[in-house]
């Protein structure tokens, strides 16, 4: 983490609400605090509704925020669209289908992230004279991407899909990247290929990145700090040297109190 005094992104008292004004209304994040700094890498932990997707919908804007203010870089953001903050977030889900423009190459698809964020006008796609450096950004993943360029996305596999959606993701180098279980849909071998190129990326790069999941392993393994959400609320909060000798006995004896 870059040593300074100042969040990335910060979020002050957060309540968000589903069913909002029905009989049905439930308030999912409690009066949420979460100071991000640049350069975090936080796993992101908690059971089954402690508001871990909640918590990712309200920071990318996709559910509004009932109580409490976001801000990045000390401007309030609060109330800004999700189509304004895809200029300094990127999120990667855990479908694979998410993410991608199905009937596009993974050439086109990989044209469309480079313009993430940048004004749309009308000129050449410029596609030929990018080639190389897709080339170059495919193969850095180790697995038959490179090869697939031309190829609909419709038709790669699971693994390449999700690899080409973290490329995507991660190519404009977002202020914070949001990774939403994004190795849980695939088989073992492909999730420990794609969590070992996240890892390298989001660290080579310097990337702010949370990250959604429910192995305690690459909890543990990854990233320089740990948050355990329960009830909408940030229970736990580990980093540094603290979180290194964090094991799993004691992470698992965590849960057990707050369950």
């Amino acid at each position: 983490m870059t040593k300074t005094d100042t969040p990335l992104i910060s979020l002050n008292h957060i309540v968000t609400k589903v069913n909002t004004g029905t009989p049905n209304e439930v308030m999912i994040l409690r009066h949420l605090d979460l100071d991000i700094y640049d350069g975090d890498f936080i796993t992101v932990l908690g059971s089954n509704g402690a508001g871990k997707s909640t918590l990712f919908n309200t920071i990318s804007g996709e559910l509004p925020v009932d109580a409490g203010t976001i801000s990045l870089k000390g401007q309030d953001i609060t109330t800004m669209t999700v189509e304004k903050r895809t200029a300094f977030l990127a999120r990667v889900f855990q479908d694979p289908k998410m993410g991608t423009a199905p009937r596009m190459t993974v050439a086109e698809n990989l044209l469309l992230a480079s313009q993430r964020g940048k004004r749309r006008t009308l000129r050449l796609r410029r596609l030929k004279q990018q080639l190389p450096h897709f080339k170059a950004l495919t193969a850095t993943m180790n697995n038959g991407l490179t090869e697939r360029l031309n190829t609909a996305t419709e038709n790669l596999s699971g693994g390449q899909r999700q690899a080409l959606s973290f490329l995507m993701a991660t190519e404009q180098h977002p202020d914070l990247l949001l990774l939403d279980e994004h190795t849980a849909a695939l088989d073992p071998k492909t999730s420990a290929e794609l969590m070992h190129q996240t890892n390298q990326r989001v660290t080579e790069e310097n990337l702010t990145c949370l990250m959604i999941t429910h192995h305690l392993d690459d909890a543990l393994k990854y990233g320089n700090r740990l948050i355990v959400l329960d009830q909408g609320q940030v229970k736990f909060d580990v980093r540094g040297a603290e979180k290194a000798e964090l094991t799993k006995e004691k992470l698992l004896s965590f849960f057990d109190i707050i369950e």
